[in-house]
């Protein structure tokens, strides 16, 4: 598979802040699923998957990527 140059040659500050990014879009992902699921009118029809817990995993981890590309990208 061939990569673009600009994420072949990024730095790993960069690297980081897409991961970083693309897990917070995951986040919001799961925070709208969750208010869907609190609002659901038939009570019995519990979903399968932890929302909640999922949203606030990829949130925290989300968040700690892009401090830490902050860091480098501020470093330079």
């Amino acid at each position: 598979m061939h990569l673009p140059d600009w994420i072949r040659f990024a730095s790993d500050a960069t690297l980081y802040g897409l991961w970083g990014g693309g897990l917070l879009s995951v986040s919001a992902f799961s925070a709208w699923r969750d208010f869907r699921r609190r609002k659901r009118r038939d009570i019995d029809r519990v979903g399968l998957m932890p929302w909640r817990d999922i949203g606030a995993l990829t949130g925290f981890a989300g968040l700690a990527l892009l401090a830490f590309a902050a860091v480098g990208w501020l470093r330079g």
